[in-house]
């Protein structure tokens, strides 16, 4: 065999065996961030899913084998040293593979409700204050009837630093405003992670509120997500696992991420957003933002009708 094809086939050899090993490496570091990040929570009693009272459901893993639509509990947490923090921000999402689609809303972070194992009705942000993602969860499930199957915690302090190994996030920014610092103008703007955290942050100076707030965090998380599933630069991945290892606490398990990966993201075409509608007043001079039944009965509904199956 000739000199050069001897070389040519060993610098071949050598580059697969790189790239495989960096594969498996990489692979490893997933697995251990995943087992990292992993923290399991208490179940919780079924509730009712639908008219029929025989039709019941409790949070917790679905067979993703079979690929079942499912709920997740997004809680951005402002989480300071020496206390357990509180949820600035939830949103549930409701993923549905055979409809291709997300149906994604916020909760409004004073919307006054019974929390569940404590006792007395408040704000639902404090129920993560007085009992952790397991008070906090169950409180969801109550206020909306529906179950939540798994849950991603998020540090909102590290939130910065995953934007920015993402390389930013865009968004369409309907009014300027100034916020800690930061000019917002009008229009399309390219957000680093410390902007994107102050712009999703703003409250009182949005004409709509907590509704504005709520809108910037749902496009922030809605174009951090398609930021991380593009990332191409593969420089960047152990740093992205070290900063969700730091920052990310969820019940979905590694076989679980890696299911959603091969046989769920594709399908994920389409992100569907709704609002709760209520009204705010003051109770005891606290500001609350109340919800009603009807209210409550509509959004239970869509999210019921959003989880059935296509029929195909």
């Amino acid at each position: 065999m000739k000199r050069w094809i001897k070389i040519t086939l060993l610098a071949l050899s050598l580059f697969i065996f790189i790239i495989v090993g960096y594969g498996i490496y990489l692979y490893e570091s997933v697995k251990s961030t995943a087992n990292a990040i992993y923290e399991p929570r208490e179940p919780t009693k079924p509730v009712t899913i639908s008219t029929d009272p025989l039709d019941l459901k409790g949070g917790g893993p679905v067979r993703m084998d079979e690929r079942e639509p499912y709920t997740v509990l997004v809680m951005g947490v402002d989480q300071r040293k020496n206390d357990v923090g509180r949820s600035d921000t939830m949103i549930v999402l409701s993923v549905n593979p055979s409809k291709e689609s997300i149906l994604m809303f916020n909760i409004p972070r004073d919307t006054r409700t019974e929390i569940i194992g404590h006792g007395t009705t408040d704000k639902i942000n404090h129920a993560y204050a007085f009992g952790g993602i397991n008070m906090a969860i169950q409180t969801v499930e109550n206020f909306l009837n529906v179950p939540i199957n798994y849950y991603i915690k998020v540090n909102m302090e590290g939130l910065s630093q995953i934007v920015d190994l993402l390389g930013g996030v865009k968004v369409e920014n309907p009014f300027s405003f100034q916020y800690e610092g930061h000019d917002f103008a009008q229009g399309q703007l390219d957000l680093n992670g410390a902007e994107a955290l102050a712009y999703s942050r703003m409250r009182y100076d949005d004409p709509r509120g907590d509704f504005g707030r709520n809108a910037r965090q749902r496009e922030i998380l809605k174009q951090t997500m398609k930021n991380a599933l593009q990332m191409s630069n593969i420089v960047h991945v152990q740093s992205m696992l070290d900063e969700v290892g730091n920052n990310v606490k969820t019940d979905i398990t590694f076989d679980e991420m890696k299911k959603f990966i091969t046989d769920y993201r594709s399908d994920l075409n389409k992100i569907e957003t709704l609002e709760l509608n209520g009204q705010g007043k003051r109770i005891n001079g606290i500001y609350y933002y109340t919800i009603g039944g009807t209210e409550k009965e509509r959004v239970h509904n869509l999210i019921e009708d959003h989880l059935q199956m296509a029929i195909k």
